[in-house]
């Protein structure tokens, strides 16, 4: 039901914008034929003796009809392009909640991974592991053919517009102000920011 409204209420924005366009053109067809109409009178004008102040009026006429016009179609073209931007959006984002409300799951069947791996060994556990593992990497497959990558910054400078800060340590080994730890991945959708990772920062000298 969610994505027939979603559907329709494209469709109505659809429709809203030609219904624009539609109007802008109608109005630059006017202007146009006001040109033309002008354009009679001032030859009209300028056949007659005597007629150069409605020579001189048809002439302005004319030029005003021309600016209508040409403002128009300018303002049709940009109403259908800001039209087929917002489509490509509307296609480009439509998951972005409903895979926002997936990462708690996403992060709970990585901790089952985490905690499988730690298991003593035996035909049970490993095909308990085994199970999680592979449920683990169907999920990130059907995220990446959504659009939805992760974000593991892990030795990375940190990153203030991907990256959530949530605690600085001395760490010798690691340079000033990069990634030394990953308490929770982030993940963006076709590059746009989903969740921000929050990492833990080696401080500077």
């Amino acid at each position: 039901m969610t994505n027939e409204a979603g559907d329709r209420e494209q469709d109505g924005g659809d429709g809203r914008a030609e219904a624009s366009a539609k109007a802008y053109e109608d109005i630059a067809k006017a202007a146009q034929d006001g040109i033309a109409e002008a354009g009679e009178a001032a030859e009209a004008a300028d056949s007659a003796e005597g007629m150069d102040p409605a020579l001189l009026q048809a002439q302005e006429e004319a030029a005003s009809f021309r600016d209508l016009a040409l403002r128009a179609q300018a303002e049709a073209e940009n109403i259908r392009r800001r039209a087929a931007r917002d489509v490509e959006q509307a296609h480009k984002f439509a998951l972005e909640k409903f895979a926002g409300e997936l990462l708690p799951v996403l992060d709970s069947i990585e901790k089952a991974v985490e905690a499988a791996s730690t298991l003593a060994e035996g035909e049970d556990t490993k095909a308990m592991a085994e199970g999680v593992t592979l449920c683990h990497r169907l999920f990130l497959d059907t995220f990446g053919k959504a659009g939805i990558t992760p974000i593991d910054p892990h030795g990375e400078p940190f990153d203030p517009e991907q990256h959530q800060a949530m605690a600085m340590i001395e760490a010798p080994a690691a340079a000033p102000n990069s990634v030394v730890d990953v308490l929770q991945k982030g993940y963006a959708l076709n590059g746009r920011l989903l969740r921000a990772a929050m990492v833990v920062v080696a401080k500077g000298a």
